[in-house]
């Protein structure tokens, strides 16, 4: 039995294939979005090993819930969502929640304001990777994704001034390991 294939599905019929566990649909999604969402994963996680992890954990999740997605909705936005909870979950799992006083850090005025300008993507990953993942995730959540400092809370059932304070100890902590190596 020969079975052929159109060269190109609309974006709605992949999804509803995908809603039907049709494998070539689900191998056309998980290539499309590979990369891209790769890139997401990778800003969560300490190694590429963790965000390969986090990153098949997010596929499972998409296609269990891709009867959810809304059409007309962007499928490539709704799948980044999807992946984000998921490094969220990945570090609710991994980490016990340190709280500090926003007093005790130090000013983060630095010498070299233009070091990042000198690095290379893989550099500033490298130094976001460095992170903690409590540090990381308030970083990425904060300054990558929008979200509010109440919005970072509620996700990862912190204080908000819990989420401040890991924002502005990752800022330090990425200016510092940034003059150390590329400075």
């Amino acid at each position: 039995m020969k079975i052929s294939l159109p060269l190109s599905y609309t974006e709605q019929e992949i999804v509803q294939a995908c809603v039907l566990r049709k494998r070539w649909a689900q191998k056309v999604v998980y290539e499309q979005y590979y990369s891209a969402m790769l890139s997401v994963c990778l800003r969560y996680a300490s190694t590429k090993e963790d965000a390969l992890d986090i990153l098949h954990d997010g596929f499972i999740k998409v296609f269990k819930n891709i009867h959810r997605y809304e059409q007309g909705t962007s499928l490539n936005s709704w799948i980044r969502r999807l992946m984000i909870n998921t490094a969220i979950d990945y570090y609710r799992k991994l980490i016990k929640r340190r709280t500090e006083d926003i007093d005790t850090v130090l000013d983060l005025k630095g010498k070299d304001i233009d070091a990042i300008s000198r690095c290379s993507e893989k550099e500033i990953l490298a130094a976001v990777q460095s992170l903690t993942p409590v540090y990381r995730t308030v970083f990425n959540l904060y300054v990558l994704e929008g979200y509010s400092h109440k919005e970072i809370a509620g996700f990862l059932n912190i204080n908000e001034s819990t989420s401040r304070s890991n924002l502005v100890k990752a800022r330090k902590k990425l200016k510092d390991f940034i003059e150390t190596n590329y400075g």
